[in-house]
C-alpha cells in the first residue's frame, strides 16, 4: 500500500506512512484564480493500493471534496489497483436523512459522487451518523477516537475525570471515555429545534459537585452546546471544566466564547488542523488501514 498526501492532511498523512511503514506519496496542488483546485500525483501507483489521506473540513469543504475526488480519479487513470479514501472529517455527513419536504440527502450524495471518481473503500473518523454509511456504493466505515482524546486528558493528570455527554443519545461517547478514564459518565438532557437548530439544555441528576469534567462530543461547531453545558455544570459546583472533540470546527468566535464560558482547554484531533488539534488520529488509521491488509 501507498499513502497519498492529499492537500488539506499533509501532516496527517505523512504521519501515517511513518506509523505503517507504508510508502508516502506527495501530492501537488493549486487553486487557479477562478478558484478551481488541480493535483497530480508525485509517484508510481500502477498495480498498488492506496490511500487517499483527506480531510473535507470546512473552510474550504467543497474544494477538498473536488480535490479528493480528483485524486482518486487520478490514481485509477495511473492503474492504482484499489483505491481508499481516508477521510477524517467528512463535510455533508450531518444531513443523513430527509428532515423537511424537498430535502436531499447529502452524506448518500458524497457517497455516489466519490464512488464516481474510483473510491473503492472508505475510512472516516466519528462520523455523525453511522447508518450513512451503509447506504454508500462501496465498503465504508467509521472508527472512533474518542479513546485517544481521553487518554491525552489521562497523560495530563486527570485520570478519574467525570466524562460527560451533551445529551442521551451520545452517552455512547462518554462511556468510551469512561472506559479509559475510568470515573464516572454522564448526559444532560437536550432538545433541538429542527428548523431554528437552537438547543435547551438541563443538568437534572447530575452530581459533579467538586469534580473535574470533560465534555466529549463529535464535533464542536459553533460552540453553543459546549457554552450551555459549561454554564450548567459550573452551578452545580464542577471544579474544573474541559471540552474534547474529534472534530473542532469552531466555527467563528465559537472558541472564545466557550473558553470565556470558563471552559479551561478545547481539545480536538487533527481531523481539522488547527491550534486546537491537539491528539493526532496517525495512530487510529494506521491500525485501521494495517488491519485491512
Amino acid at each position: 500500500m501507498k499513502i497519498i498526501s492529499g492537500p488539506a492532511s499533509k501532516e496527517l498523512a505523512k504521519n501515517v506512512s511513518a506509523l505503517t511503514g507504508y510508502p508516502n506519496l506527495s501530492v501537488a496542488s493549486k487553486i487557479f484564480p477562478d478558484g478551481e483546485s488541480y493535483v497530480r500525483l508525485e509517484g508510481d501507483v500502477k498495480g498498488e493500493d492506496v490511500a487517499i489521506v483527506q480531510t473535507t473540513c470546512p473552510p474550504m469543504q467543497d474544494s477538498r471534496l473536488m480535490q479528493l475526488s480528483f485524486l482518486a480519479d487520478a490514481a485509477k487513470r495511473a492503474s492504482a489497483d484499489k483505491v481508499t479514501a481516508v477521510v477524517p472529517y467528512l463535510a455533508y455527513a450531518r444531513q443523513d436523512k430527509m428532515f423537511l419536504s424537498g430535502e436531499g440527502i447529502s452524506v448518500e450524495t458524497i457517497g455516489r459522487m466519490l464512488k464516481a471518481a474510483g473510491v473503492d473503500e472508505f475510512l472516516t473518523i466519528n462520523i455523525h451518523s453511522e447508518n450513512a454509511l451503509g447506504k454508500f456504493p462501496f465498503p465504508a466505515k467509521t472508527a472512533s477516537a474518542i479513546s485517544l482524546l481521553a487518554q491525552y486528558f489521562v497523560e495530563k493528570g486527570h485520570k478519574k475525570a467525570y466524562a460527560l455527554s451533551p445529551d442521551k443519545g451520545a452517552m455512547y461517547i462518554a462511556f468510551e471515555a469512561q472506559q479509559v478514564l475510568g470515573g464516572n459518565a454522564g448526559h444532560l438532557d437536550k432538545q433541538r429545534d429542527r428548523y431554528t437548530g437552537q438547543t435547551t439544555q438541563t443538568g437534572k441528576g447530575l452530581d459533579v459537585k467538586g469534580q473535574t469534567v470533560i465534555i466529549f462530543d463529535d464535533i464542536i461547531s459553533t460552540g453553543g452546546t459546549i457554552v450551555g453545558a459549561a454554564k450548567i455544570l459550573r452551578e452545580l459546583g464542577a471544579a474544573h471544566v474541559f471540552a474534547a472533540c474529534v472534530h473542532p470546527l469552531l466555527i467563528g468566535d465559537a472558541a472564545k466564547r466557550i473558553l470565556d464560558a470558563d471552559v479551561e482547554e478545547i481539545v480536538g484531533t487533527d481531523s481539522v488542523p488547527g491550534v486546537f488539534s491537539k491528539v493526532s488520529l496517525a495512530p487510529l488509521i494506521s491500525k485501521q488501514l494495517k488491519g485491512a491488509k
